[in-house]
């Protein structure tokens, strides 16, 4: 039995409890991992607390949503005060007005916003937008791009791109078009042959394994947009404002259409998805203005821009933009720990790491993957498993076991990277033997 087996028996007891309500024990698969994954008990900073008291040094960290760590004390006071006086009315709020201000103060694309309940959702209503803006139906996403679960863009998230996950039918994704990421070339040859209403882009392939886009490659996109009139969606998801304050497309210095974002936009504590751009593109939603149904796009959710959600989303987004020192020291951190942990599977010829500012993806592969194609096609997944487990064994829990990444907060500290570093060592040197 080896040492997480032996100081795990209750997450072991719980996974088997689970199995019984829950299909495969858990609410998403990725949260799944062999021989079964921790439950958590606590949450605090870099930090999580199993139910057998185990502690962890967390990269997994909210998925990504948890910029400034675990209970980060603004924000859960002010969920506190929110608490007392309004969680959700279901009517129009000030907190609402002002989350949406903040967002178009930081990030100049977003004239107008609006907020949904999922990273997904959010995918979902900009791509309809597209659609109805442009009164064409294509749609081009890219090979490895995860935009959610959306019917018309969950196709070629993983090999073999051609095969349809079960469930989805040719016509639901019969207007989407799959071009290889980071290859200009492929677009160019497509938009003139189809009636093109958007491309959607990650500006970093989160789920491909944090491969930046090529600079030139967003900034062919924008132009082949505009010679076509198509719009340009950016899927900040997981970028927006975490690699800046302004996102992903503030560091490239490119500007799309339509930006989606989820994650960070609820203070990292709730489910939340947005999406806004240009004011004649929003506009569509507008129902002062367009009040047949069948001339506005539809948006709405119960639970969208709820007291609580836009109440911590403001908090946060304040900070970031009040304490932009964060970002240096995020940054400062994902360099050394790219930039270490590269150099020691280079070293042991094992593979490479990739990403941008706090993301950090390993890869064990036998060329350092410029595309998402290279890093799922030529991985190594035993080792890549095993990798994950050496962090696990040391209690680091990164994301995930076939595909390790590591968001940095800023809770995380330089002897916290040193540790993962030292761990990678050790795991480097147990392979060459």
């Amino acid at each position: 039995m080896s040492r997480y087996e032996s100081s795990t028996p209750r997450s072991r007891e719980l996974f088997h409890i689970a199995q019984r309500y829950l299909p495969g024990g858990v609410s998403y698969s990725i949260r799944y991992f062999e021989p079964y994954p921790f439950y958590v008990s606590r949450a605090a900073g870099q930090k999580l607390w199993d139910v057998d008291g185990n502690v962890y040094t967390d990269y997994w960290i909210g998925h990504g949503a948890k910029i400034m760590g675990h209970a980060y004390p603004p924000v859960i006071e002010a969920i506190r005060k929110q608490i007392e006086i309004g969680i959700h009315v279901g009517l129009p709020h000030e907190w609402e007005i002002k989350l949406a201000e903040q967002i178009q103060r930081m990030v100049p694309s977003v004239e107008k916003i609006r907020f949904t309940n999922s990273g997904t959702e959010a995918n979902m209503y900009a791509v309809r937008l597209a659609r109805a803006y442009t009164k064409r139906s294509s749609i081009i996403k890219f090979e490895g791009n995860w935009h959610g679960g959306y019917d018309a863009l969950h196709i070629a998230v993983s090999p073999p791109y051609e095969k349809l996950y079960a469930g989805l039918t040719n016509g639901a994704v019969k207007d989407t078009v799959v071009l290889p990421y980071n290859n200009l070339e492929a677009v160019e040859k497509t938009v003139d042959k189809i009636e093109l209403a958007g491309i959607i882009v990650e500006p970093v392939a989160g789920a491909g394994g944090m491969i930046p886009a090529e600079k030139e490659f967003l900034k062919g996109l924008r132009e082949l947009c505009d010679k076509v009139g198509a719009l340009l969606i950016f899927d900040e998801v997981i970028t927006g404002f975490r690699l800046s304050s302004g996102g992903a497309q503030k560091i490239y210095s490119v500007t799309p259409d339509i930006t989606t974002f989820g994650k960070i936009v609820g203070g990292g504590e709730f489910a939340v998805g947005a999406f806004g751009g240009r004011d004649e593109v929003m506009e569509l939603l507008d129902q002062l203005k367009y009040r047949n149904y069948h001339e506005r796009v539809f948006q709405g959710g119960t639970f969208s821009a709820n007291m609580l959600m836009t109440s911590a989303g403001y908090t946060l987004l304040s900070e970031l933009e009040r304490r932009n020192e964060i970002y240096s020291y995020l940054d400062l951190l994902g360099e050394k720990l790219r930039r270490n942990i590269g150099e020691i599977l280079e070293k042991h010829g094992l593979g490479y790491t990739t990403g941008i500012g706090s993301l950090v993806g390993v890869h064990f592969t036998p060329i350092k993957p410029k595309d998402v194609k290279t890093a799922q096609t030529m991985k190594d997944r035993e080792r890549s498993r095993k990798y994950f487990r050496h962090l696990l064994e040391n209690n680091i829990i990164a994301l995930t076991n076939e595909n390790p990444q590591f968001f940095i907060s800023a809770a995380h500290t330089h002897e916290d990277m040193d540790r993962v570093i030292q761990v990678t060592e050790e795991y480097a040197k147990n392979v060459k033997k």
